[in-house]
């Protein structure tokens, strides 16, 4: 068996970028790129359509999906859902049941990297109380976020890559559902077996990681709305709901009048405000759970209308004259709903530090009029070794308190510079608005419906989708683009020419003879089981993603070589690049609770191999019987 020219060149690329793949010492988009540019000079690939790979629709698609995923995560849309549905006093089998079930379907609709990102806090909390270790539930919980990825069209980005190719053979794209007969087999028989049995194999570890700081708890003032859920709730009730956020109430204002420690059958009225002690990451779980909002964001409005002459004589005239001229640019260059519109984009939340001297120091929030000259809300305070007496806006700050502030970016950093605070780190901070969680799954559940439905291709939806999300604002403009995972769409449009080089140059129908003549030995049976086996391998050891695009060619020449059916293949393609779960490399997930989890790289094949048999035993199967060759 003779090679061309160009048949050497192709794979010599292709052993090359694999190899760095493996090595790990460059990110895979620059391997990427890298692998493109070497085709295009080599002539492989013309360089007109070098980058054509940008404009696919596997990865408009993917992009689009990740936007739309922001949305739902940043207005708590997720959160509701994983407070509705995981129970909260049940057991360990039970528990694990739910949130690994919740994680697998959220990730058929939802980017499944997002999905994890959004429950690995739940998990870690329920480690707590279930008495494991992190890594316990990390791992089960990354492995049916993973199998749930390949249940839907837009689940994973190896699904989409595959539906692209099957529309390059003239084929036409798969449906959205279209994996969700044998998908959805697999990833249920894949989360019973790790809820059940498999959490038992994963090691017990401590966690190694090293992420955030510890600032203590703060001391913040939350108002109860009303016709809230809070009302005629005694104290204690409310406590109960709350204590898996950690948050306890310390003091309750009513009529102005402060009351310390408040017994625990006392009643909840509207209007009430409750001075909670919390962690500063367990503060949008306590607010969400009962609608409540923070007092700082009421009292703002309040605070326009308060005198400012006692106020102006304690704030330096530097600060002063500054905020003047800030105010009188602001209305000098734009309109009062311009400057709305950028309020909204531009809301960030920091943890600022006063250093000795600071200028703020023996002042109030109220004195600073912070929401007047800045735009900025204090939302809570945290002071080691005493627990302040005061109302938030009326306590003395001093020199070491820690501040939870909100506002502008922009303004933000001038507050830091005019009061020589120290910034420490910026939170995400969600705290979920019930208006825009449902916009936000409408989009998205709009979005489905209209490929479900064949009235708009993927591509075409999501992004309507994307240009309803920017329209409503269920996601800031200044984070549209920054929530895009900008490696990925880099590796997925880098490959796609490279697989395209891969057929012109017939490497991939050489390659495909080989598995079919010297390995399958002309059995289509064998043939699919080689496949999906190799593409699992693959996908271990190099980005799913990349495995997909590799593969889907050398698939199809398989399929045309037997004179089978080419959806057999492809399926089994996208089954395997989904499946990678023997090593902390093959899949965003498995690398996201490495650190969390405290796992050294071998930890992953107990678990994984026998996952992984589960999904071949289970798969090759239903792809006979819903896929036919």
């Amino acid at each position: 068996m003779s090679l061309t020219t160009p048949q050497i060149l192709i794979f010599a690329i292709l052993v090359a970028m694999m190899g760095l793949f493996l090595w790990g010492r460059f990110r895979h988009d620059v391997v990427a790129l890298t692998a493109l540019l070497a085709c295009v000079i080599a002539g492989l690939v013309p360089s007109g359509v070098a980058f054509a790979g940008f404009g696919h629709p596997a990865v408009i698609t993917v992009a689009c999906v990740l936007v739309l995923s922001q949305g739902l995560r940043s207005t708590g849309a997720v959160d509701w859902l994983a407070r509705s549905i995981l129970p909260r006093d049940a057991g360990r089998i039970t528990t694990l049941l739910a949130l690994i079930g919740l994680g697998a379907a959220l990730s058929g609709f939802m980017n499944n990297v997002g999905a994890m990102a959004l429950l690995m806090p739940i998990a870690v909390q329920l480690s707590a109380r279930l008495d494991l270790a992190p890594g316990q539930i990390l791992m089960p919980l990354a492995f049916g976020t993973i199998l749930g990825g390949m249940t839907t069209l837009v689940g994973t980005p190896p699904n989409l890559i595959v539906s692209g190719f099957r529309e390059d053979a003239g084929l036409g794209q798969f449906a959205m559902f279209d994996f969700a007969p044998v998908g959805i087999a697999v990833a249920t028989l894949g989360v019973l077996f790790v809820a059940l049995i498999g959490w038992r194999l994963v090691p017990a570890r401590k966690s190694a990681a090293g992420t955030g700081f510890d600032t203590g708890t703060y001391l913040t003032e939350v108002r109860v709305p009303d016709g809230g859920k809070a009302v005629g709730l005694t104290l204690r009730d409310f406590e109960a709901e709350i204590e898996d956020s950690g948050a306890q109430i310390i003091g309750l204002v009513r009529n102005e009048v402060r009351l310390t420690a408040p017994h625990g059958l006392r009643r909840i009225k509207a209007g009430d405000v409750l001075v909670l002690q919390a962690d500063v990451d367990a503060l949008a779980e306590a607010l969400s759970v009962f609608g409540i909002q923070l007092e700082a964001q009421k009292s703002a409005a309040d605070e326009k209308d308060a005198p400012a002459d006692d106020a102006s004589e304690k704030v330096p005239h530097k600060v002063m004259a500054e905020a003047a001229i800030r105010t009188a640019e602001k209305v000098e260059k734009t309109a009062e709903s311009d400057e709305s519109d950028q309020r909204d984009e531009d809301i960030v939340l920091r943890e600022l530090a006063i250093l000795p001297g600071a200028t703020i120091a023996g002042q109030s929030a109220s004195d600073l009029r912070l929401r007047t000259r800045y735009g900025l809300n204090l939302l809570a305070v945290s002071r080691e070794g005493q627990q302040p007496q005061a109302r938030l806006r009326k306590l003395k700050l001093k020199s070491g308190d820690l501040l939870l502030m909100q506002g502008p970016a922009e303004m933000m950093s001038e507050f830091i510079n005019d009061t020589g605070c120290v910034p420490l780190g910026e939170r995400e901070l969600r705290i979920p608005d019930k208006r825009m969680a449902i916009i936000a799954g409408a989009i998205m559940l709009g979005a489905i419906g209209l490929v479900t439905l064949g009235l708009l291709a993927a591509p075409v939806a999501f992004a309507l989708g994307v240009l309803a999300s920017m329209v409503l604002r269920t996601v800031p403009l200044r984070k549209i683009y920054t929530t895009i995972d900008w490696p990925v769409i880099v590796l997925l449009a880098a490959l796609i020419p490279v697989a395209g080089a891969m057929q012109t140059t017939g490497a991939a129908d050489l390659l495909a003879r080989f598995l079919v003549e010297t390995i399958a030995q002309s059995n289509p049976i064998a043939a699919l089981a080689v496949v999906l086996i190799t593409t699992m391998f693959l996908s271990d050891v190099m980005n799913n993603a990349a495995t997909a695009a590799i593969l889907c060619p050398i698939a199809l020449g398989i399929a045309a070589t037997l004179g089978v059916n080419p959806d057999s293949f492809l399926m089994a393609v996208a089954i395997g690049a989904s499946c990678a779960f023997l090593t902390p490399i093959g899949h965003q997930n498995n690398t996201l609770i490495l650190g969390p989890g405290g796992f050294r790289f071998g930890d992953y094949w107990c678990l994984g191999l026998l996952v992984e048999a589960i999904v071949v035993v289970v798969s090759i199967p239903l792809l006979l019987i819903v896929w036919p060759l």
